[in-house]
This record gives C-alpha cells, sequence and structure tokens, in this order.
C-alpha cells in the first residue's frame, strides 16, 4: 500500500539541506566544475598557495626593479639619461600589461590559468635575463654587444609581459576563495587583502636589501638566478593546489557586453525619450541618464515587434546598462588614487634626492639614501597587522560594519596620510636648506626622513589595500580581474603624472637662468615648495574625494 504525500516522514527532507549548506553559495566550482565543498576548497588552506606564488613572483620582480639602474649603467654601460628614462618605460610597461592579463582571464582562461601561463612566461624571462648577465662569464662576449643587449631587454618585457597575467589575477583568485554570501568568509575575505599586500611588502623588503646584495657583491647572474628558482618552486607550489581552489566561471566578454553594446545601443537609441517610469533602470542622479536609453524598446507595431528578435545593438538589458554606470562610478575614486601614486612615487625620486643631500652617518655606519625607502616597507609589515588584530576590531565594534571601516572610509585616511607625508618633507627640507645657507651643509641628519616614508607606507596599507577591496568587490562579476588591474593602472598613471609634474615644474622654475625648484644643487633651489605644492595637491585631491564618496552608491547588480 503506498504511503499518501502528507504522510511521508520530513526527515528525508533533512539531509538535501545539510547537503546544500556543505557547498558555497556564490557559484564557485573545484577543478572539476562541480559545486565547490566549503570544508575541502578554498579559504586560507588555499590562499596560502595563491599568497606563496604572490611571494615569489615579487620577489623577482623588486630584485629586478630595485637596482635596475645600477644593472643598465655598469653591465651594458648606458649613460645616466638613458638608464632612467628606459627603467621608467619597463615599470610603466609591468603596470599596463596586467589589463592584458586581466583580459584574457575574465573573457578566456580564468584566472588560474592564466596564472599558471604568464607565470611560464614570466619564468623564461627571467631565464633569458640570467643568461644576458652571465654571457661574460661563460663565453667570450663583450660586456656591452649587441647579443647581450637584445637578450636583456628580450628578458625584461617577457618579465613585464607576464607580471601582467599574475598580479590582476592573484588578488583576484585569492578572494574568490571566501564566499561572498557567507558572513563569515565575507569578513575574512578583507584580512586576505591585508596579507595580500603584507606579502608583497615582504618580497619587496628581502629584493632590496639580501638580493641586491647578492647582485652587487656576488654577481649579477647569481641575483637573478636566485628570484628565478624562487618562482620556479613557487610555480609548482600553486600548480599543486588546484585541486583545492574554488573557480568562478566565465561569463563571456565583459568588454563587448558593457562598454560596445551598452555604448552602440545608447548612441542608435538616442532620439528615444526616456519614460517618466524608469523603475526598472537604476536612476542615477550622479550621472547623465543617456546609458539609460540602451534598455529602451523601440516603438513599433503589428506582429513585426513580436516575430523579429531585437539587435543586441539596438536593446540591452537593464543589468548591462547598469553595469556600465557601476564602471562610470568608479572613475572618480580611480582619479583619486592616481595622485596618491603620484605622491608615493616621491620616495623613489625626489626624496631620495633630498636624502643625498643630508648627513647620512648613523653611529659607524654610513646609509645610502635609497635605503631610506626601508621604512616604508617596514611601516607596512607594522601596520596591517596592527590594523587587521588592533583597528578593525574596534572599528566593527564602532560601526557595525564586517570590515570595520568601509573601503572608501578607508582609502580616505590613505589619502590624508599622503598629504601629511608630504607635509612632513617640505617642513624638513626648509630646516635642511635653511641650516645649510646658514653655512651648515649637510647639518640635518637623514634619519628625519624616516617619518616621510612611515607615514607614506602607513598610507598605502590604508590606500593601496582599499582601492583592491572596492574594485574587487564593486566590479562587476565577469569584471574582477579587469577591476584589479584598473588599480594597478591607477600607479602607472601615478608614476606618468609625477613624471609630468615634475618636468612642468622644472620648466616653470627655472626660467631666465634661475636655478629653479629642483636644480642640481639642491641648496640653490627650493625643494620644500615642490613638497608644499604636493602635500597642497593631496589636500585638494582629498576633498574632491570625500564629496565623490558622500554621493557614491555602490552597485546594485547581482
Amino acid at each position: 500500500m503506498e504511503v499518501a504525500d502528507e504522510e511521508r516522514p520530513l526527515i528525508h527532507h533533512l539531509p538535501q539541506q545539510n547537503e546544500a549548506s556543505q557547498y558555497t553559495s556564490d557559484g564557485t566550482v573545484d577543478i572539476n566544475n562541480q559545486p565547490a565543498l566549503k570544508q575541502s576548497t578554498g579559504n586560507w588552506r588555499a590562499c596560502f598557495m595563491i599568497l606563496g606564488a604572490e611571494f615569489t613572483e615579487c620577489m623577482a620582480f623588486f630584485a629586478i626593479g630595485k637596482n635596475l639602474v645600477r644593472f643598465l649603467t655598469h653591465e651594458l654601460h648606458e649613460t645616466n639619461v638613458d638608464a632612467a628614462k628606459n627603467v621608467s618605460t619597463w615599470v610603466g610597461s609591468c603596470f599596463l600589461t596586467p589589463v592584458i592579463g586581466a583580459f584574457l582571464a575574465d573573457t578566456y582562461w580564468g584566472r588560474y590559468k592564466t596564472i599558471v601561463i604568464f607565470l611560464l612566461i614570466y619564468t623564461i624571462g627571467m631565464l633569458i635575463l640570467t643568461v644576458s648577465a652571465s654571457l661574460p662569464l661563460i663565453m667570450v662576449v663583450p660586456s656591452n654587444s649587441g647579443i647581450r643587449r637584445v637578450a636583456a631587454y628580450l628578458g625584461l618585457y617577457l618579465v613585464a609581459l607576464g607580471t601582467g597575467g599574475v598580479k590582476p589575477c592573484a588578488s583576484a583568485l585569492g578572494a574568490d576563495q571566501f564566499d561572498a554570501t557567507d558572513p563569515v568568509e565575507r569578513a575574512t575575505k578583507g584580512s586576505f587583502f591585508n596579507w595580500y599586500y603584507f606579502s608583497v611588502n615582504i618580497g619587496s623588503l628581502l629584493s632590496g636589501t639580501v638580493l641586491v646584495w647578492v647582485q652587487e657583491d656576488i654577481g649579477w647572474g647569481v641575483g637573478f638566478a636566485v628570484p628565478m628558482l624562487l618562482m620556479v618552486s613557487g610555480l609548482a607550489v600553486f600548480v599543486a593546489g588546484r585541486k583545492v581552489y574554488r573557480y568562478k566561471k566565465l561569463e563571456g566578454s565583459p568588454l563587448a557586453s558593457v562598454f560596445a553594446q551598452v555604448v552602440v545601443a545608447a548612441v542608435r537609441n538616442y532620439r528615444l525619450v526616456l519614460p517618466e517610469d524608469t523603475s526598472v533602470i537604476d536612476n542615477d542622479k550622479q550621472f547623465i541618464r543617456f546609458f539609460d536609453k540602451a534598455a529602451i524598446v523601440a516603438p513599433s507595431t503589428g506582429e513585426k515587434r513580436t516575430s523579429t528578435p531585437t539587435s543586441p545593438c539596438r536593446l540591452c538589458t537593464a543589468s548591462q546598462v547598469e553595469e556600465l554606470k557601476v564602471l562610470l562610478r568608479m572613475l572618480p575614486v580611480w582619479a583619486s588614487m592616481v595622485l596618491f601614486f603620484a605622491a608615493t612615487a616621491q620616495m623613489s625620486s625626489t626624496l631620495i634626492e633630498q636624502g643625498a643631500a643630508m648627513d647620512n652617518r648613523v653611529g659607524p655606519f654610513t646609509v645610502p639614501p635609497a635605503s631610506l625607502a626601508t621604512f616604508d616597507v617596514i611601516s607596512v609589515m607594522i601596520c596591517i597587522p596592527i590594523y587587521d588584530a588592533v583597528l578593525v576590531p574596534l572599528a566593527r565594534r564602532a560601526t557595525g560594519k564586517d570590515r570595520g571601516l568601509s573601503q572608501l572610509q578607508r582609502i580616505g585616511v590613505g589619502l590624508a596620510l599622503s598629504a601629511a607625508g608630504m607635509a612632513y618633507a617640505a617642513a624638513v627640507e626648509a630646516r635642511r636648506l635653511a641650516l645649510a645657507r646658514a653655512g651648515a651643509p649637510a647639518a640635518v641628519s637623514i634619519m628625519w626622513q624616516a617619518p616621510a616614508f612611515a607615514v607614506l607606507g602607513a598610507g598605502e596599507v590604508f590606500a593601496s589595500i582599499g582601492i583592491l577591496e572596492f574594485f574587487y568587490d564593486e566590479s562587476p562579476d565577469g569584471m574582477k580581474s579587469l577591476g584589479n588591474a584598473f588599480a594597478q593602472l591607477a600607479i602607472a598613471a601615478g608614476s606618468y603624472l609625477n613624471s609630468a609634474v615634475l618636468g612642468a615644474v622644472a620648466a616653470a622654475t627655472a626660467r631666465g637662468g634661475e636655478p629653479g625648484w629642483i636644480p642640481e644643487d639642491l641648496n640653490e633651489g627650493h625643494l620644500d615648495y615642490f613638497f608644499w605644492m604636493m602635500a597642497a595637491l593631496c589636500l585638494v585631491n582629498l576633498i574632491q574625494f570625500a564629496h565623490c564618496s558622500m554621493r557614491y552608491r555602490g552597485k546594485t547588480i547581482c
């Protein structure tokens, strides 16, 4: 006899509920393209291997970047001007190529595959660079031969291409390991970005001390071979964790969907009038509603409308329109970060020149001006654990937010610290100039620069990590890697802006035979005026950012 449906025991439904709770709810899958199990995939067990790969990549990147000028001048015998320009071009390329890697990851390959492919390219570049540095030792080749130069630059730009697939995808893949629908994992994701940036700075510290010493005292071949071998080991560990990672499913070409279709559809529908009731489309008071026209159905008659499908370049979904507007809303935040990175770029340019004009004797030691940048790294390494373990819990109690501070609040604190760092550097330079012109050159100890580096480092903990979180969370679901690439692009734009500002200041202040603000002999100039100008620009930038952040609304698409 059959049992009636209402008489069947309800206990049979419980295992299905328990089974469902074992899986992530954000759409991530495992390596077999099955729903990801929470207990055996993702979280910190996966992030450690991702952070390991990022750490070895940073070791290689900074081992090249921190001492590349000396390699080009001492080994390839380039002039100081040519070497400086070539280094700037290479660094700019390293922060432009992430757009390429992010596009491939979001559209075709996925983050994991993109990282593996680009790490292989990176490793090949490191191998070629190591061989170019070792050529005079392994065969009779002049140190400035064309073969060696071609090999060196081939290796450098393969490295620049390789880093473009790692930088935007590693942080995004790490964030993917935390279920955004789980309150506990969502809060932990904020800690991941902190420790991601911590691993980057550990790599920078070791490269700027240990590997630079190896290059100078043992040899360039060994100095490049060590990070190359570390990268091979990092790649092996990263691939070994493939069964533990959570993967996001690809959603097609985000650029074609968001930019091309919406913009083209809006232009083609420009004659249409927006309806009074646009509840389906987000009424955005911050931006013109022109793009809403992409989602308006053109008036038509009869059966033609139902029988003929509408072209995607004539009609887009409300979700596509909103995705484009999400990206547009983020532009003012991105622009604020450009000036922030122009300020932090002083740590590798004008602050080094300032340190060269100061007393660099500290007890029995002579401190190279570039070594003061270590205080930036130390500040980051100290501030991140304090922020994660102390400030976040305190802020969480005050604000009730999982992260403690919102991403925009965090970025705002970093922008304020950049203005404070520039103002402090200006005050130190004003004091140094006063003593120098009173007949006591180099009377100010170089250690007075340490607080400037430390404050700017603390600013990075707030702003640089905050912008990574912001772009990951706010970018449309199919553009997470591209969002992180745009954050990296702000660094390149900040470096180029710094170069442009320096050139403009030199041209404007060195007229009629005047030495200008930044002459060869800083005692004849006014570097303090330049620092005050940067502090003022940072303050204006902070005010503009505060205005934009108060008007900013988070994305509303699912």
